[in-house]
């Protein structure tokens, strides 16, 4: 993408990697930090969820962490049918805004729960949990959390394939 030149002398806009390599800071313009900032679409890259957090066909677009003083990451993540996170964790936890399709979430040791386009989900501070796409439908949400430390997630082992065929109760997946 080629920026035009009247906005050559404005933009500052460099990429660096937090964590795991995969969440783009975006800096303010040169305009200093007080200056809103906007991401348009498409301005950040895609990425293909790696293998070693997520099972199946992930695609993540407009990943985001915003600098100090503010800790908000987030980014939109599509997960193509059967495709979901692995176990993990967020140290001052997580929101996702389901904006598309049907999909499972589930909090260890609570039962798997659908969730559908337009629901918010709260999971709190430390708890191990996994989301996903249901084996016949893709879904898409933006996921927000807060950094502690520069941390965003803690991940853990993959969901296995029984645990996640085991769907929501009274599921016919």
């Amino acid at each position: 993408m080629q920026l035009p030149k009247s906005l050559w002398p404005f933009a500052v806009l460099p990429i660096l990697f937090v964590n795991l390599g995969q969440i783009p800071l975006s800096l303010a313009s040169s305009k200093g930090a007080d200056a809103m900032h906007i991401d348009r679409n498409g301005s950040l890259l895609s990425s293909k969820g790696p293998a070693e957090y997520f099972t199946g066909n992930v695609r993540i677009d407009m990943q985001f962490q915003r600098e100090a003083p503010s800790r908000v990451a987030g980014a939109i993540v599509t997960f193509e049918p059967g495709a979901r996170t692995a176990w993990h964790s967020h140290p001052l936890g997580q929101t996702l805004i389901v904006t598309s399709g049907k999909g499972w979430t589930q909090c260890e040791g609570e039962p798997i729960v659908e969730i559908n386009a337009g629901d918010i989900i709260w999971c709190p501070p430390g708890h191990r949990h996994w989301h996903g796409a249901t084996p016949t439908s893709a879904m898409t949400h933006i996921a927000i959390q807060e950094a502690l430390d520069g941390k965003v997630v803690t991940w853990m082992e993959h969901v296995s394939d029984d645990e996640y065929r085991a769907g929501p109760s009274g599921s016919h997946q």
